[in-house]
């Protein structure tokens, strides 16, 4: 059994033993149920952002612990105040060190789109985003079969919230895709052995149906990397690990926006 078949082995207990302490009554009474979602599809087409979807992450199964001591609620204000276009926060206990609270701590402090991050295998985990503030819900291609993905994110749609499909290779992706999916992720990590390249984000790009809002995710650490993606046609860019290593990861961020910024005025006056 590889890392992540572990991962959804143990998710499935953790979801049916959820639903045992939280039935899903008791989600719906949720201040968040009744209030509309972000977009983060609109959010990553804004012309005033380059799209970046900024992390928050404790730890990893493959480089241990990241960040074990980060405040949310600094770091989420911070991404936001540093130029951000959406903030993505891992609720994954076991293996990435993140809780729900976290996501309802960055949701309370910032108006912006919110990707829970987290293996979706079950409706009740969507009603569960929902329940605490997220707007976005991952699907992953390789954990999912395609008529599951489809009625997972057909769900997601109805209750308003919209979807992030990760894929990491082209089969995935044209199993996968399906009309409920309103981004698509290449994920630059290969989630079975955590080997890690831009190749698969600069393979998919062409192969990524126009109509879809493209993010590349992983692997990005510096600011010609997210050129050469935003280049190759992608609007978003997921980064996490190389903010969270630094004590303060909102500076990090904010650094970077500010070099990449530059690196693009740069060939602007080139141009001129």
């Amino acid at each position: 059994m590889n890392i992540l078949e572990q991962i959804i082995a143990d998710k499935q207990n953790e979801v049916e033993r959820n639903k045992s302490l939280y039935p899903v009554a008791l989600l719906e009474q949720s201040i968040y149920f009744g209030t509309p979602s972000v977009s983060i599809k609109e959010y990553l087409r804004r012309d005033d952002k380059i799209g970046i979807i900024a992390e928050i992450k404790r730890k990893s199964p493959s480089k241990g612990v990241i960040n074990q001591h980060i405040s949310v609620e600094r770091t989420s204000i911070g991404y936001m105040q540093a130029g951000a276009s959406a903030l993505s926060v891992l609720t994954d206990q076991k293996y990435f060190g993140g809780k729900n609270e976290d996501l309802s701590i960055a949701r309370k402090f910032n108006y912006c789109p919110i990707l829970r991050k987290d293996f979706v295998i079950d409706e009740y985990q969507i009603i569960e985003a929902k329940s605490i503030g997220a707007d976005v819900v991952l699907l992953i291609g390789s954990v999912l079969k395609p008529y599951r993905l489809r009625q997972l994110a057909s769900f997601a749609k109805s209750i308003g919230l919209e979807t992030l499909l990760e894929v990491h290779a082209v089969e995935e992706l044209q199993k996968s895709i399906n009309e409920y999916v309103d981004v698509v992720g290449v994920n630059n990590r290969d989630l079975r052995d955590f080997s890690v390249g831009i190749e698969a984000s600069l393979a998919l790009a062409e192969v990524i149906p126009s109509e879809f809002v493209k993010i590349s995710e992983s692997g990005i650490s510096t600011p010609e990397t997210l050129l050469q993606l935003k280049d190759a046609g992608y609007q978003g860019f997921l980064m996490g690990e190389s903010f969270m290593r630094s004590s303060r990861p909102e500076k990090a961020c904010e650094n970077f926006v500010n070099d990449v910024l530059s690196l693009m005025n740069s060939a602007e006056k080139k141009q001129a």
